[in-house]
């Protein structure tokens, strides 16, 4: 007997979505090699949005600026830059 987290009748009345789900669900039931593809693209995806962030993106706004003013440091840098790009571009 196979658990699904939600009730199948109530995708049975829209017979469209019940054909997508039964899609996905069996594809992935009877996957072997594609299980570990999935596991490393998760893996790699967890490294690339949690760790990297972490180590080499820091809060630049929030070190550089006061707090709950964090809006007008984004609105002067900004432009501050439009201004050197207009100059440059004379």
């Amino acid at each position: 007997m196979h658990i699904v987290p939600f009730d199948i009748d109530l995708m049975k009345n829209s017979s469209f979505l019940y054909k997508v789900f039964r899609l996905y669900y069996e594809g992935f039931k009877n996957m072997t090699l594609g299980r570990t593809l999935w596991t490393v693209i998760l893996i790699k995806l967890f490294i690339i949005f949690v760790v990297l962030k972490i180590f080499f993106f820091p809060n630049f706004i929030k070190s550089n600026s006061a707090e709950g003013q964090e809006d007008d440091f984004v609105e002067l840098q900004l432009v501050g830059r439009a201004q050197i790009d207009s100059l440059t571009k004379e």
